[in-house]
């Protein structure tokens, strides 16, 4: 555990390394930070893919989010070329009803697979993230920012499984089964614009 969190810190505070911050820079990673963690449509899908991976556990809480991040990158570049991707905002929102329902069925199934799903929402997330970027972001910056933030989701997702599978014990699974179902019921509260 200690492991994965040192790796998590490395990958995600890549711009502590920055010696001469830029306000105008700073300003992309700032956009791109504050897209996924400024609706929830898009909170709902991200940690919910951090339960997931803890639903299925093993090399799957380290490749499904990867996948996930992976193919959003994909979705940011098609949204950035113009690149038409259909039903953009129905598959935002049928991220957290799919990704949740899986992961409240508890049933494994092979990480390439959990990896493809995720990935294909992925893109949906992406191309909005790309096709939103405000015009004075730096491309590169907005990206990093919109990186950090949906690892911090995943992170969260996980760590919070974690966490409290180590305070019911033998039952952690299946509370990250409902939460995972939870997250299903809010995908569905914003395709009918309750959330």
């Amino acid at each position: 555990m200690r492991a994965f969190l040192a790796l998590a810190f490395v990958v995600l505070f890549p711009t502590m390394a920055f010696a001469h911050p830029d306000p105008s820079h700073a300003l992309g990673f700032v956009h791109g930070f504050s897209h996924p963690i400024g609706g929830i449509d898009h909170i709902l899908a991200m940690v919910a893919v951090g339960v997931f991976a803890y639903v299925l556990g093993g090399r799957a809480l380290f490749l499904v989010p990867a996948a996930f991040v992976g193919m959003m990158v994909v979705g940011f570049l098609l949204g950035v070329g113009h690149v038409n991707v259909p039903f953009v905002e129905l598959g935002i929102a049928l991220s957290s009803v799919v990704i949740g329902g899986v992961a409240a069925m508890g049933r494994p199934i092979p990480v390439a697979a959990a990896m493809a799903l995720v990935g294909v929402f992925a893109i949906f997330h992406g191309h909005a993230h790309g096709a939103e970027m405000p015009a004075d972001a730096g491309g590169a910056l907005y990206a990093a920012g919109f990186i950090v933030a949906t690892a911090l989701l995943h992170v969260a997702g996980i760590l919070a499984a974690f966490g409290v599978a180590r305070v019911v014990g033998k039952y952690g699974k299946l509370v990250a089964q409902v939460a995972g179902g939870v997250f299903a019921l809010g995908g569905i509260g914003v395709l009918l614009g309750w959330l």
